[in-house]
């Protein structure tokens, strides 16, 4: 059951759960007002409401706004990390990694929970903390897709850190247009499309030491 899935199922005021439960129901109901609301208009009035709890409950749990904006933002970052990592591991096959890591970026992009928004559309990259959080899984994502890139090719750390995070951002920002612009294109389609663009180029890089696709 996801964050929000809980937000809903337990909204009643005065349910009582258990610590870990109650956390998850409070940044399911914080992802759905900072999703719509962005982090300056949400109040923790707002979420609490939403979460159907008193507002001293969810500072038992949340110091401030900040604090929880950065736990839901942890969520998502390591969401989406592990996305990109199970993507690269679910096949040998090079082209079919492409397509997997493709993929991988617009499911989450395309998630109902818009959680998206936080890590590649957050108005508050202005603070540090939130910066560095954002900055850091764009690394480690490039960083997985870099070491497949650098084992299977034998270009240098540098090289296919590059390429890394060319694959990565194009993933990232054809998934958020996708989306945004309510495409007709169905995404196994619009994944197909972008894997052979990208395709075309990463597999001008002959295999290291190996027979393969």
């Amino acid at each position: 059951m996801t964050a929000i899935e809980q937000t809903e199922a337990a909204r009643p005021r005065g349910t009582r759960l258990p610590r870990r439960a109650r956390r998850n129901q409070l940044l399911g109901a914080a992802q759905q007002v900072f999703v719509a609301q962005g982090y300056h208009a949400a109040a923790m009035d707002d979420i609490a409401e939403r979460a159907g709890v008193s507002k001293p409950v969810l500072y038992q749990h949340f110091p401030g706004k900040l604090e929880l904006y950065l736990a839901l933002l942890d969520q998502h970052c390591e969401s989406l990390l592990h996305s990109v990592r199970t993507a690269l591991a679910s096949t040998t096959d090079n082209k079919q990694r492409v397509a997997a890591t493709m993929d991988a970026y617009f499911a989450y992009v395309e998630d109902e929970g818009g959680a998206f928004r936080l890590v590649f559309e957050s108005d508050l990259t202005n603070e540090p903390a939130v910066r560095e959080r954002v900055e850091r899984v764009s690394l480690q994502c490039a960083e997985a897709i870099s070491d497949v890139i650098a084992e299977d090719t034998g270009l240098s750390k540098d090289e296919s850190m590059l390429l890394a995070v060319g694959l990565g951002g194009v993933s990232q920002v054809v998934a958020r247009h996708w989306l945004a612009s309510d495409s007709p294109v169905p995404r196994h389609k619009a994944v197909q499309l972008l894997t052979s663009l990208a395709w075309r180029g990463i597999a001008g890089f002959p295999l290291h030491g190996a027979e393969g696709h």
